[in-house]
């Protein structure tokens, strides 16, 4: 199978978001590289700056409007070997976490909304706060933002949650992710406080993402909505067969007394969901029974 036969393949699954945000990372990586490569050769590097500038997210606002897709491709857009490799190995490590209790969509609205939270604090902070209006105009490029967001967002989800650092041991994700934001916020008075202070935007918006969540509100809704459209608009849509018999329907499978829709078959309540999602903050994933795992594994594929 080719590399172009792999990459359509990793995007045609639906639960493969994880692989298919980290391929997109590479590519736009990869394709920079390349682009730059054959324009110095060609002696035409000069047109590699207007490239970039559709890719990254400039704080100047008249920039930005002419731009306004930067708001999202800046979190996909990396130019450092480590930058990228650090980006996409935390993206990996937590990326597995948050994708196993929550599932891919809400993987994917973590990224996304810690892109765009990460890019308003950003342009906030760089047209509001006077220290940084001298730099108006300092493009951003990375995955940091949304990065963090998923890192804060395991650890408001599962803050007990242990990894095994190498030369370190067991660490808390809780504390690790303590470390992320400590390390940006000193970083504000840094060479690089616009992206520093986007790591904060997206540190904050995967707390309060989960906590909302618990409280029984998904802000990755609308993603979501966004994400069914996409996919149903490029996918083939199989021709509408016309029958001319019907088998009927067993009508006393549904109660009489009763005027709410049958539930689908082993579909789990949110109230359920909300439940142990609980009991994960307070005690962990291993305090949960077979019967708790198993729904939050289906809740998880809706």
């Amino acid at each position: 199978m080719s590399i172009v036969q792999d990459i359509r393949s990793a995007f045609s699954r639906r639960d493969n978001a994880l692989m298919q945000l980290i391929l997109l990372n590479v590519l736009v990586f990869a394709g920079l590289i390349v682009l730059r490569t054959i324009l110095t050769v060609s002696s035409a590097s000069g047109y590699y700056p207007p490239v970039l500038r559709q890719l990254e997210l400039s704080s100047s606002l008249p920039v930005l409007l002419r731009h306004p897709w930067t708001v999202l491709t800046y979190a996909f857009t990396h130019e450092g070997f480590f930058h990228i490799l650090f980006n996409l190995l935390n993206l990996y490590w937590f990326g597995q976490l948050v994708r196993e209790y929550l599932g891919d969509r809400r993987l994917v609205s973590i990224y996304v909304l810690g892109a765009l939270a990460g890019a308003a604090i950003f342009l906030l902070s760089y047209n509001l706060i006077p220290a940084f209006q001298p730099a108006v105009g300092s493009p951003m490029i990375g995955a940091s933002a949304a990065v963090t967001a998923i890192i804060v967002a395991g650890a408001t989800l599962l803050p007990d949650f242990t990894f095994m650092l190498i030369l370190i041991g067991p660490v808390k994700i809780k504390w690790i992710a303590a470390v992320v934001v400590l390390i940006s916020l000193a970083g504000v008075n840094g060479g690089n406080p616009g992206g520093e202070i986007a790591h904060l935007g997206g540190a904050l918006l995967g707390f309060v993402f989960i906590k909302q969540l618990q409280a029984g509100r998904d802000l990755g809704r609308p993603i979501q909505a966004v994400g069914n459209w996409v996919s149903n608009l490029f996918s083939r849509r199989p021709a509408m067969r016309v029958s001319t018999t019907r088998r009927a329907e067993p009508v006393a499978a549904a109660s009489s007394g009763s005027g709410k829709k049958p539930a689908v078959a082993n579909q789990p309540l949110q109230d359920e969901i909300d439940t142990i999602l609980d009991k994960i903050s307070r005690s962990g994933y291993e305090s949960l029974s077979k019967e708790e795992k198993q729904k939050l594994f289906r809740a998880s594929q809706q």
